[in-house]
């Protein structure tokens, strides 16, 4: 008897392996695609993976569904290690049932989330999916609003990241929209809430997959995206990566990594980074590079509202997010999308204690009916919002321009920001010079013989007086002016001062930010 059992379950295991048989698994293949182990071969550590669910099946009897049974129902969910830290995954079969969601198949997922909860361990969904099984009908629906609640539940408490490999349509977008960080696979991979047929249909507009929802689309025009990669394998090494810099939990510290970058490493090309004149752009992301541990640094969004820099990095060995005005896009200026890309970022950062580093140089909020009208007031509020109520330790470089609302936006004092310092060439004013200056002098500049000369004359003024950080050292809304050389050994002394840092919120169920 127990010789059939065991042998029975070995029958059992192998169907599940198997998964919707090897005709199906070549057309994976044949589409450029992974299976679902062998995405989670890549993901984890070798032989770490222990499954669980994997003799599941459906209790669907409509439609010929009760002869249509393979264990594992669609879905192979378990636990392992990434670089030796736990982690929990599920990873959907495409090969069964084109990896549409039943009800066994959501409470799989469920459960698996639920004891990531428990562990306090990050949660891998990757996603292959063709959406609610149809011969289940409300069933699986309910299973996909399962899925959510414990989304949100999780948020926050663990890292949740999400890998789109195949089809991700309908309802089932908004898993993942719903985790931290999505992953998508160019060429293979779209998501979107209607396909194009329906699409079609309704507004008449003649669009493909990849137009209406592929890895490009999402990258660089939607924002839903956070990482492209080439392909399966790449995709799986990159989540490797981004959990490197994460704590598991809320409650861990984040990684230490041991480096042989100098704590004390000057970068004297720093100090000729910022041209001369303020209208002159640079790239930021060359200071970023110079400054941060070995010169690793995870960008994030990088496709997505070019004219801010949002990614993960170190100094000292620890974590640190990084928001940036980029000059060489748009000036660096504030606008919609550059706005919400830095509050999520920011939230995500404070959420998971990883503490924020800001370099600024911005102009200030985008101008123009298309902003205004499309609420560039409330989505700015956002940025503002994020950036006050983040209680990590929070540091600002100012290596330039830093003038009007968006001065206080970014990580000001007076929003409680701990180490703000600037370089040499800040200019921290109310408005550019020139602007400033002939509204400040305009009766003069008007009523001078040589009007141009006399405007020039109060531009040169005004930059004397206050493009420059001495007066903002003075009332000491920066805590010192330093050569922008010595950044990267300031910074590291200041995280390493601020890891003691508490500070708190007051006591509220939770805040009204403006969405």
């Amino acid at each position: 008897m127990t010789k059939d059992i065991v042998d029975r379950l070995d029958e059992l295991r192998a169907a599940a392996v198997l998964g919707g048989g090897q005709k199906r698994i070549d057309a994976q293949h044949a589409k450029g695609r992974l299976t679902a182990r062998e995405r989670m071969d890549l993901l984890l550590d070798q032989g770490s993976f222990e499954e669980i669910g994997a003799l599941v099946t459906h209790r669907c009897s409509n439609f010929g569904m009760a002869d249509q049974k393979i264990p594992g129902d669609g879905v192979v969910t378990g636990t392992g290690t990434i670089a030796g830290r736990p982690v929990a995954v599920y990873s959907q079969d495409f090969t069964v049932f084109g990896g549409s969601l039943s009800e066994a198949y959501a409470q799989k997922i469920c459960s698996l989330m639920d004891l990531a909860m428990k562990l306090g361990i990050p949660i891998i969904g990757l996603n292959d999916s063709g959406g609610a099984r149809i011969q289940e009908g409300v069933v699986s629906l309910a299973g996909y609003s399962d899925i959510f609640l414990r989304n949100t539940l999780a948020s926050g408490v663990v890292p949740q990241i999400s890998a789109i490999l195949g089809p991700c349509a309908g309802g089932a977008v908004y898993s993942p929209a719903l985790t931290d960080f999505i992953f998508m696979v160019d060429g293979s991979s779209y998501m979107h809430i209607t396909g194009p047929d329906v699409v079609k249909t309704v507004t008449h507009e003649d669009v493909s997959s990849e137009d209406l929802g592929g890895a490009t689309v999402h990258e660089s025009v939607s924002g839903v995206s956070h990482f492209t990669c080439a392909d399966d394998a790449e995709c799986m090494a990159r989540i490797r990566r981004l959990l490197s810099f994460l704590p598991q939990n809320n409650a861990d510290d984040l990684p230490l990594k041991n480096s042989d970058d100098p704590v004390q490493r000057e970068a004297p090309e720093l100090d000729e980074l910022v041209p001369e004149s303020p209208d002159q752009p640079y790239d930021i992301k060359k200071a970023l590079l110079v400054i941060v541990d070995d010169g690793d640094f995870l960008e994030v969004q990088e496709g997505f509202a070019r004219n801010i820099v949002c990614g993960l990095a170190r100094l000292g060995g620890r974590s640190i997010g990084i928001v940036a005005n980029q000059p060489a896009v748009l000036a660096g200026v504030l606008d919609i999308d550059a706005s919400v890309k830095a509050a999520r970022f920011i939230r995500f950062c404070d959420a998971f204690n990883i503490p924020i580093l800001t370099f600024e140089d911005v102009p200030g909020f985008m101008p123009g009916t298309s902003q205004e009208h499309g609420g560039i007031i409330r989505h700015g509020a956002k940025l503002l919002y994020a950036y006050c109520e983040a209680t990590v330790p929070k540091l600002t470089v100012i290596t330039r321009k830093a003038y009007g609302g968006a001065y206080c936006v970014l990580s000001s004092k007076h929003i409680r920001g701990d180490y703000n310092v600037a370089w040499p060439t800040a200019q921290i004013a109310v408005m550019g010079a020139e602007g400033a200056a002939k509204i400040i002098f305009r009766k003069e500049i008007m009523a001078a013989k040589d009007s141009a000369a006399k405007e020039a004359e109060k531009i040169a003024e005004y930059e004397e007086r206050f493009a420059n950080p001495i007066v903002a050292a003075e009332r000491g809304y920066v805590d010192d002016v330093i050569k922008p050389s010595e950044t990267r050994a300031r910074l590291i002394r200041a995280m390493e001062l601020l890891r003691t840092k508490r500070d708190v919120n007051p006591p509220k169920k939770h805040g009204s930010i403006p969405l």
